[in-house]
């Protein structure tokens, strides 16, 4: 028999008529996970772009660079939802511990390998457990956010507020990255990243009082994957699209700074971009929407569309600079318009399955995006690999418009799971 919660505001959550970012943290329990939240998802932003700066510095080749992180992230799309259903079925700690050791392990080795000259080849097998092994940290936190704000007009308001928090992340830890690897050393950003990964991965799942519940008990319950759901589908091909643009100007970025002679400069041009997406979430956060989530998705990933087919023709710092905060800000209503639909698509017990998907998308645009962008800068002029953003998000947009009906969201009462009998919800260590 269908299980379902109703739409009643959180007890956790403060009551408001207008939700904002004072009430969000008020949310009982918000600080236990959202400190070590943060600090587990910061490597992630530092990955692609370390990887890109190691073994380009290693083999002189971006169309390598770019291939490694592309293996990085298409195993990361590949291995991010099982391990996102398995964080549901099963409690998010017993997944993440071995996780987190797994990833320090195969990044170091990858490290290893690069700086041995090992064979292009090497470095792939390599990148394997390393993408496959990332900690699904924002999802998980998503999640946890889903369990607190059941039903509550918080839930855009913490959508907007995760979108901020992993934005910061794509300032930081590029400008981190990137300052480690050319001011101590090309191997200094890859190992930084192994032990933040170590660190905040364990402090994270340490965390148990607040992790989502699952189901357990005598009886059999169906968990219907994520992937099932016509609309999130759909969210999976607009996030592509998302992935195509971070993984296109960081190639692209940091070719366009060695080739003017300033590659310290990569890190200030992405920081800007990241800049753009986290000032425009902070906004969107604030505001109290009255426009539908799918119209506001279809708007805004049309001005993320019209913004980065702009990118190839900039040939100087300032222009690049200001086009670049501009595609930042037309992301991050995007995703978190994305990221809102999610809570009202998805059945409770498979979001962070679906939050792995979305997260994954990205990850696999942005590893088909470093790949291209990668032989665009090697085979033709600079800035060629701009043109990976372009063609990302025009497809993407081209694909929501026409399937934009998948995205209407249930009616009434939620379903959170099936199966036959009675059940207990309780908390997994």
């Amino acid at each position: 028999m269908a299980s379902t919660v109703t739409t009643e505001p959180s007890k956790d959550a403060p009551a408001s008529s207008r939700p904002g970012y004072g009430q969000l943290l008020r949310t009982r329990g918000a600080w236990t996970f959202l400190l070590p939240g943060f600090a587990a998802r910061q490597p992630f932003a530092m990955l692609t772009i370390s990887i890109v700066l190691l073994v380009q510095h290693t083999t002189g080749s971006y169309g390598a660079a770019g291939a490694a992180a592309a293996v990085t992230g298409v195993s990361m799309a590949l291995f991010a939802p099982y391990s996102g259903r398995l964080a549901d079925r099963y409690g998010q700690r017993t997944v993440l511990i071995p996780g987190v050791l797994l990833h320090t392990l195969s990044g170091l080795t990858l490290t290893t390998l690069a700086l041995t000259d090992a064979p292009l080849w090497a470095l792939f097998v390599a990148a394997v457990p390393t993408g496959a092994s990332v900690p699904q940290v924002g999802p998980m936190v998503r999640a946890r956010w889903g369990a607190k704000l059941q039903g509550s007009p918080l839930m855009t308001t913490a959508a907007a507020f995760e979108s901020v928090t992993d934005e910061l992340t794509f300032v930081v830890g590029p400008l981190l990255a990137t300052a480690l690897c050319t001011a101590v050393d090309p191997a200094a950003g890859l190992v930084t990243e192994a032990a933040l990964t170590l660190l905040g991965g364990l402090l994270f799942a340490a965390q148990k009082s607040t992790q989502p519940s699952v189901a357990v008990g005598h009886t059999r319950v169906e968990h219907a994957s994520a992937l099932r759901i016509p609309g999130v589908r759909v969210l999976i091909v607009t996030f592509l699209g998302i992935g195509s643009v971070f993984g296109g100007m960081q190639v692209s970025l940091a070719a366009f700074s060695e080739s003017i002679g300033e590659p310290g400069l990569n890190g200030v041009l992405y920081g800007t971009f990241a800049a753009g997406n986290m000032l425009s979430g902070i906004a969107c956060g604030a505001i109290a929407w009255k426009v539908a989530p799918q119209r506001r998705l279809l708007v805004g990933y049309a001005a993320l569309a019209l913004t980065a087919s702009g990118l190839w023709a900039a040939h100087s710092v300032l222009v690049l600079a200001g086009l670049g905060l501009l595609v930042g800000m037309c992301i991050a209503p995007a995703l978190i318009t994305g990221y809102t639909l999610v809570e009202s698509l998805v059945p409770a017990g498979a979001r962070t399955e679906a939050f792995t998907w979305l997260t994954g998308a990205v990850a696999l645009g942005q590893a088909a995006a470093v790949t291209v962008a990668g032989q665009l800068e090697d085979r033709f002029w600079g800035g060629a690999g701009f043109l990976v953003p372009m063609g990302g998000t025009l497809l993407a947009l081209a694909t929501l418009v026409a399937l934009r009906s998948r995205l209407g969201t249930r009616s009434g009462s939620r379903t959170v799971a099936r199966g036959v009998g009675h059940r207990v919800p309780v908390a997994v260590d």
